[in-house]
C-alpha cells in the first residue's frame, strides 16, 4: 500500500524524530530564529528571577528532552513565554493528545445543541447487527475511556500498537473504519483503557451529525464550518488548525495543529468554565464539571481530560500540585495543565520521548505551579 508522505512524517515524529510544525502540515525544521523569544513579565506575581529560575530546566537539563515553547498564564494575561531557537508565538505546534480535549470540547457543544445525548448508544452502522454488544457503547462511555473496544494505545514495539496502525499504517485511510471494526474486550463501562480510537470514532459521529455524505470534501468542510464557527472565532484560537485522514475524518485523537499562545487560551476556556475571553459563555459551564468529574474506572481521568489524582494510570502530577488542578497531555511530553485555585495555565509543547524525561519535565512544571500562591 502507498502511504501518504504526510503519514510517513508523522510516523517519523511519533518514533521521536524532531520537526517543525507549519500552517497544519508537517515539515522538515525551519531555519532557526536568530533570538529566541524570552519574556518574564514585569509585573508577574512571582518575581522574575524566581520565573527565569524554574523555567531555564525545562530548557536546559538534557534529562528534559526537549521543550520547544513554554508559555504561563495568569488571570489570563501571559506573563512568562519561552521557545526554543527554530520556534516562536507563531509557529503551529503538534498536539498529539492535547486533541482528545478539544474533541471532547466539540462533543460537549453538540451535546448542548441537542444533537447528541450522553447515555444513548452510539449509532455506528458497523455495530447495528442484532445481538452486536458494541451497540450499547454509550457516548459517556466513549468520553471516559471504558467503551470495553479492544484497542491496544501502545505496542511493543510501538508499530504493533492499534493507534500506529490506525494512525500511520494499516488503517490511515480510513482512521474511523479501523476504530470502529474492532471487537470488544470487555462488557462496555466496565474497565478503562485509554484509546485514540475513541476519539476517532467521536469524530466521525460528529461529522454524521453535520452531514450525511460520504464525500471526503464535503465532511471536511462541514466539520470545519463548525469548528470555525463555534470553538475558534468565539474562543480566539485563531491557528487552530485540525488534520483529517482521506475520508474527511478529523484525527481527534493526536493531529490537531496551535501556537503555545492558543494552546493557552484553550486551557483558560476550561478554567473560565467553558467562557471565552470576552465572558461569553461558549461551552455550558454544566459541561466542563462533566469533563473534569473523575471516569467510575480511573479518579484520574475525567472526559477527555487529565485530573492530578492517585492512580496507577496517572499523567499529571499528583501530590506535587494541587488536587484541582487537571491537564491536556500529549504523546512525548505536551501539556495544557490548569490550576484554578492559582488562576493559573501553563503550556509545555516538546519531545520528550523517554519515559523518564517525561517524569523530570513533569517534576519542573510541579516546581514551576509550586512558585504561585493559592
Amino acid at each position: 500500500m502507498q502511504i501518504d508522505s504526510r503519514i510517513v512524517k508523522r510516523l517519523g515524529l511519533a518514533l521521536g524524530v524532531a520537526g517543525v510544525v507549519v500552517a497544519g502540515t508537517l515539515a522538515s525544521r525551519a531555519a532557526p530564529i536568530a533570538d529566541p523569544v524570552y519574556r518574564v513579565s514585569s509585573d508577574a506575581v512571582v518575581g522574575e528571577n524566581a520565573l527565569r529560575g524554574a523555567i531555564d530546566p525545562l530548557f536546559d537539563a538534557d534529562a528534559m528532552g526537549q521543550t520547544r515553547a513554554l508559555l504561563v498564564m495568569r488571570d489570563g494575561k501571559v506573563i512568562a513565554e519561552r521557545y526554543a531557537p527554530g520556534f516562536g508565538p507563531d509557529t503551529k505546534l503538534l498536539s498529539w493528545s492535547i486533541a482528545k480535549s478539544v474533541t471532547a470540547v466539540l462533543v460537549g457543544l453538540m451535546v448542548s445543541d441537542g444533537r447528541l445525548a450522553l447515555d444513548m448508544p452510539v449509532p455506528v452502522a458497523a455495530w447495528s447487527q442484532p445481538g452486536d454488544p458494541r451497540g450499547k457503547i454509550t457516548l459517556r462511555q466513549l468520553l471516559q475511556m471504558r467503551s470495553g473496544l479492544d484497542h491496544v494505545e501502545d505496542g511493543e514495539p510501538i508499530t504493533n500498537g492499534d493507534t500506529v496502525r490506525m494512525l500511520f499504517t494499516t488503517g490511515a485511510q480510513d482512521m474511523r473504519a479501523y476504530a470502529e471494526s474492532k471487537p470488544l474486550a470487555h462488557p462496555p463501562g466496565a474497565v478503562f483503557s485509554y484509546s485514540t480510537g475513541s476519539s476517532i470514532i467521536l469524530s466521525d459521529l460528529m461529522t454524521r451529525m453535520l452531514t450525511n455524505s460520504s464525500d471526503p470534501d464535503v465532511r471536511r468542510r462541514a466539520m470545519q464550518m463548525f469548528i470555525d464557527g463555534r470553538l475558534k472565532a468565539p474562543g480566539n484560537l485563531p491557528s487552530l488548525t485540525p488534520e483529517y485522514d482521506t475520508a474527511g475524518t478529523m484525527i481527534g485523537g493526536s493531529m490537531l495543529h496551535m501556537t503555545a499562545r492558543d494552546y493557552g487560551r484553550f486551557g483558560e476556556l476550561l478554567r473560565n468554565d467553558g467562557r471565552s475571553p470576552n465572558g461569553h459563555q461558549i461551552l455550558p459551564e454544566k459541561w466542563v464539571d462533566f469533563m473534569r468529574a473523575p471516569s467510575p474506572r480511573n479518579p484520574a481521568y475525567g472526559a477527555h481530560l487529565w485530573l492530578n489524582r492517585d492512580s496507577s494510570d496517572s499523567a499529571l502530577m499528583p501530590g506535587q500540585a494541587p488536587a484541582s488542578l487537571f491537564g491536556c497531555v500529549g504523546h512525548n511530553g505536551q501539556y495544557i495543565l490548569v490550576s484554578p485555585s492559582q488562576r493559573l495555565t501553563v503550556v509545555r509543547i516538546g519531545m520528550s520521548p523517554h519515559k523518564e524525561q517525561r517524569a523530570a519535565v513533569r517534576g519542573a512544571l510541579a516546581k514551576l505551579i509550586g512558585l504561585f500562591p493559592g
